[in-house]
């Protein structure tokens, strides 16, 4: 057991008025429950006197007596939150509880010694950046090395130097802010990153959506359909098996899919009646034209972006992003069959990228239950009849019964998302203008 010379710990106990009585332990005041952290000011680290005189401090010491006079020390320069311990089992479950700003630790007690707590505290992480002052009548050199290679703040030898004690408390406390004040700092700059990612991410769909839109208007159709599409090819992708973070791509990319229509000629575009083999040609040639929108620029095509606004290098920096290259590979594929007739490559089977089979299925349903210029809108059972009877040939065949096995949820999408404008005023509006 470790304590203070006789005649010191009597002369200091009996010169100085005790704080509280010896039966309690002292309580936290009202606002103790708040870490030190809370109460300095994040922008400087110079010290504040008035949050350090807060700090939480915590006396562990088997000799009641000890506890009293290094209060009453401390007390005297103006510290008023102490949380005191005479039993050092319950030493890291108050740590815990009370969360101390220091810990103010006796060497030899009883059941457990200071050493010991010190070696739990090198494995206890909710605890490691509280400093730990030992005070210990045991001056020996070993004692001390022992206790500063276990983690230990500082080392004072009893009977403490009043003055000594609160320069070697505040210095403690100064470190505590420090980590506090960095950690804190850490958090926040991490809640900023992902405030700031949700906010480029929701500007990226934003993008996404008001491109597709404008491929989309130019071609008679309105928005729905391309988101839609974007959502009917998610719930595909989910049913095939897919992950989470690819089924929320595929509904952005699949919304692209026909982006390459910004560069076909009204003249083909916007014709109402049946297209001839000539302009039909001109219209396979969208996908083409989607891929090449979406794929990264050659360096040339950079350094004349460049030399324009700030814009368009934000626009640059996602042009090779991998949702980019998914909507690409939609844009060129999403027209192939599976039966290896369809266009622009006449890829066949597998050879056609599972994305731009998802969408074919999702596109071509879409289209058959809406109203268009060119056709009119077809009864729910009429289009699950044309899609079924071209299981195997337009679609793959284990893609298509996907989409059958979640035509609820399909169903449910088509008519929450459902168009709202009249396609033929749309159409003649449209003409008038050309």
């Amino acid at each position: 057991m470790d304590q203070f010379s006789e005649c010191s710990a009597e002369s200091a106990a009996l010169s100085m008025p005790l704080v509280t009585s010896e039966s309690q332990p002292v309580q936290s005041g009202p606002d103790s429950s708040l870490p030190l952290r809370t109460s300095l000011d994040p922008k400087s680290l110079k010290p504040n006197e008035a949050a350090l005189r807060k700090a939480k401090i915590m006396i562990v010491d088997d000799e009641e007596l000890v506890i009293r006079v290094v209060r009453r020390f401390l007390s005297s320069d103006g510290y008023e939150n102490f949380v005191t311990l005479t039993d050092p089992r319950e030493a890291l479950e108050a740590i815990d509880r009370e969360q101390p700003d220091v810990v103010l630790l006796d060497i030899m007690m009883p059941y457990i010694t200071g050493l010991d707590l010190l070696k739990v505290r090198q494995k206890t992480q909710y605890i490691q950046h509280v400093p730990f002052i030992i005070l210990s009548a045991n001056s020996e050199n070993q004692i001390k090395r022992d206790a500063l290679q276990l983690g230990a703040t500082d080392f004072l030898s009893k009977p403490v130097d009043p003055s000594d004690l609160i320069l070697r408390v505040q210095n403690a406390l100064m470190v505590k802010r420090h980590h506090d004040h960095l950690t804190n700092y850490a958090v926040e700059l991490e809640r900023q990153v992902r405030e700031r990612t949700r906010q480029i991410e929701k500007s990226r769909e934003q993008i996404i959506h008001c491109l597709a839109r404008a491929a989309e208007y130019r071609d008679n159709e309105t928005g729905e359909h391309v988101i839609r599409v974007g959502k009917y090819s998610a719930v595909i992708a989910q049913q095939l098996g897919f992950g989470a973070e690819y089924c929320r791509e595929i509904d952005l990319a699949a919304q692209l899919h026909d982006v390459g229509k910004i560069g076909i000629p009204d003249s083909v575009l916007l014709n109402p009646g049946r297209l001839d083999n000539e302009e039909f040609e001109v219209m396979k040639t969208h996908c083409g034209l989607g891929m090449e929108i979406m794929e990264p620029l050659a360096n040339a095509e950079i350094e004349r972006v460049r030399r324009h606004t700030s814009m368009g290098g934000f626009i640059m920096e996602g042009v090779d992003s991998p949702m980019l290259e998914l909507a690409a590979t939609i844009a060129r594929t999403h027209h192939e069959k599976w039966d290896g007739t369809g266009y622009p490559e006449g890829l066949k089977g597998d050879d056609i990228p599972i994305e731009g089979r998802i969408c074919c299925v999702a596109d071509v349903y879409d289209a058959l239950c809406s109203e268009r210029p060119y056709k009119p809108k077809f009864p729910i059972q009429r289009c699950l009849e044309i899609m079924l009877s071209e299981r195997g040939s337009r679609f793959d065949p284990i893609v298509l019964d996907a989409f059958f096995e979640r035509i609820e949820d399909i169903e449910e999408i088509r008519k929450a998302h459902h168009d709202q404008h009249n396609y033929n005023l749309i159409s003649e509006q449209k003409q008038v203008e050309v």
